[in-house]
């Protein structure tokens, strides 16, 4: 279970051969404000992706940030991970919630209030909807409106993580919808300054409920 509240800007790696440039990206994001960190490796050999997720698991020690594997109920035990996320074609949230009695759980819930109930009647820690906007990552998931933030907020009662797409432009949006975290990829990944990029996502979450910085950024393009 997450000690402190479940809010700001949540770092998803993308999938790299490369350990090290991966490894200083992330710190990067971690120097930047990143209040968690997901390690997302669905095609990587298992050797390479426990390196790179004990690898990660340490700097997000030396940060103070909670370090969260997708996917991998073994590799979040054996990188001794502070928890996992698990989506639809992954092991259960209840699974989790027992390899993980006392660590962090979240679960994929899409464009599906109902899935946010069952993840928190099953003992998840937060619900992520989306596609919230057209992904690169995932180009072909199918779009979820803003209200399905608030729907899964109020199914669940859980903090929401808004993911898809998520830019500095179009994440004052998500926030005003509702969102307690925003998960971030390529946006962070790819930006020429990592640790720039992640200061400004973390820097919308600065006001007590982010409404300061909400009203002060674009609205979603």
């Amino acid at each position: 279970m997450p000690s402190e509240p479940l809010r700001g800007l949540y770092a998803v790696t993308p999938q790299s051969a490369d350990t090290e440039a991966l490894v200083a990206a992330c710190v990067a994001c971690l120097e930047g404000g990143a209040a968690l960190l997901q390690y997302r490796a669905k095609a990587l050999e298992p050797a390479l992706a426990l390196l790179q997720a004990r690898r990660l698991a340490d700097a997000c020690r030396a940060h103070g940030v909670p370090f969260i594997v997708n996917d991998s109920i073994p590799l979040a035990l054996a990188c001794l991970a502070d928890g996992v996320h698990v989506g639809r074609d992954d092991a259960s949230v209840r699974e989790a919630r027992i390899a993980f009695p006392t660590g962090i759980v979240g679960a994929s819930c899409y464009a599906d209030p109902a899935l946010a109930r069952d993840a928190r009647r099953d003992g998840a820690d937060y619900v992520a909807v989306g596609s919230m906007f057209a992904s690169p990552t995932k180009p072909a998931a199918p779009a979820a409106p803003l209200a399905v933030i608030a729907a899964a907020r109020e199914a669940s009662g859980l903090p929401v993580v808004a993911i898809g797409g998520i830019t500095t432009h179009n994440a004052p949006a998500a926030i005003a919808a509702g969102a307690d975290m925003l998960a971030v990829i390529s946006a962070l990944f790819d930006a020429s300054d990592i640790r720039a990029a992640a200061r400004a996502f973390s820097r919308l979450f600065d006001g007590p409920h982010g409404e300061m910085n909400v009203r002060a950024q674009p609205r979603a393009v």
